[in-house]
């Protein structure tokens, strides 16, 4: 990280969320030739101390060895504010001043633009136990996070400095699913603002719902009418991601091992079930098997699951026409229990996180058909659970 960028790199998301130019320039947070930066979230422990980075060669796939950015607790994930100025993570046991010895924490992280350094600005509650998941809205205002253990959303607000403010809204779902462990509450697992940035959509696997907010402009949720969508009972949906034509939206659903594709209406918040498919091997049963993480291509036509116990990123095809999706087989993830993984901008390069080995591993993705191939290259990071791509809009 001590050269920085001469030239210009264009960054394109697609979807109308993003269009930008990042120019060259002192400060800019990203490195020289086609290098850019990669932040993990891990769970900390006897292999990892906290949120790491390494630089991916566009052009190569190459990938230098990581690095600790900052020392933290369990910052299992991660997520920037627009601009590339903060970074936000979840601290999944602890911390938070004000909350029960069991409630964890947000934290506010600084990025030094040469080094990639995260500094700790401040830390509020998460104001629930274990928060798994966080993203920050589209005009950088608002931090949002679930709390797993105890099934709660909370809005926190960002302050001009990048310091979290105390929060502005809370919701604590209630109820419970039909299967008994698993779903003896409710378990907000993640959270996702829509392409307008006027809806929060939050999954719910202990209560098999899809919870759609409205995120008003003093940080407050009001539920939508209906305020939520639901998916097969015992499916347990995990983590959500919309197409990039903002009419399409998936759920991949942790113990069903299935994706459900939705129709999404921008207008009125709503969700319509297309179609829900296995991400196994077509007639395979494996009851040990639980989904993590669901990613749609910047080309929107393809879609990525993992599965772990079968240890596996399931792909698939999407019909631009309908939004519905056909299996493209699947591949090894490289390692045990793959979490979180991501596509860099460009569109080229998956890199899937494997917690149980300690390692993230490369695929290169074929632009026709959509299909992984493992590159052989790989990066150890104790516990991997978050991989995130460093792309500052301006």
């Amino acid at each position: 990280m001590q050269n920085r960028i001469a030239g210009l790199f264009s960054l394109v998301t697609f979807g109308g969320l993003l269009l930008a130019s990042v120019e060259a320039a002192a400060g800019t947070p990203l490195v020289t030739g086609s290098n850019m930066r990669v932040y993990v979230g891990t769970y900390t422990g006897r292999n990892s101390q906290g949120i790491y980075q390494f630089d991916l060669d566009l052009a190569s796939g190459k990938m230098s060895k990581p690095e600790l950015a900052a020392e933290a607790v369990n910052p299992s994930f991660v997520a920037f504010a627009p601009g590339g100025k903060f970074l936000y993570s979840v601290s999944e046991s602890g911390g938070g001043s004000g909350g029960g010895k069991k409630d964890g924490a947000i934290n506010a992280f600084t990025i030094d633009p040469a080094t990639g350094k995260l500094t700790l600005l401040n830390q509020q509650p998460s104001r629930g136990e274990g928060p798994c998941h966080v993203t920050v809205d589209h005009t950088g205002k608002f931090v949002l996070t679930t709390n797993y253990n105890s099934g709660s959303v909370a809005v926190l607000p960002i302050n001009d400095d990048g310091t979290l403010g105390t929060s502005t809204a809370f919701d604590q779902h209630e109820g419970s699913g039909p299967v008994k462990g698993r779903q003896e509450g409710p378990h907000a697992h993640s959270v996702n603002m829509d392409p307008t940035n006027r809806f929060a959509i939050v999954c719910d696997l202990g209560l098999d719902k899809v919870f759609v907010y409205r995120l008003n402009s003093d940080g407050t949720l009001t539920p939508n009418d209906p305020p939520t969508a639901p998916v097969a009972p015992g499916s347990g949906p995990r983590h959500f991601a919309f197409h990039p034509n903002g009419k399409f939206a998936y759920v991949i659903n942790e113990m069903g091992s299935t994706v459900t594709a939705f129709k999404w209406d921008g207008d009125k918040g709503t969700l319509s079930e297309i179609q829900t498919i296995s991400t196994l091997p077509d007639g395979m049963s494996m009851p040990n098997n639980t989904t993590a993480e669901v990613q749609v291509h910047p080309s929107g036509k393809f879609l990525y699951g993992s599965n772990r116990g079968h240890d596996s990123i399931a792909m698939f095809a999407i019909d631009q026409d309908s939004g519905r999706l056909t299996s493209l087989g699947e591949v090894p993830s490289g390692g045990k229990t793959p979490r979180n993984f991501a596509i860099d901008p460009s569109g080229t390069w998956l890199l899937a996180a494997n917690q149980n080995t300690n390692n993230i591993c490369e695929f290169r993705i074929d632009p026709v058909s959509g299909k992984l191939e493992p590159t052989g290259e790989s990066v150890e990071v104790g516990h991997p659970v978050c991989v995130k791509f460093y792309s500052p809009a301006k």
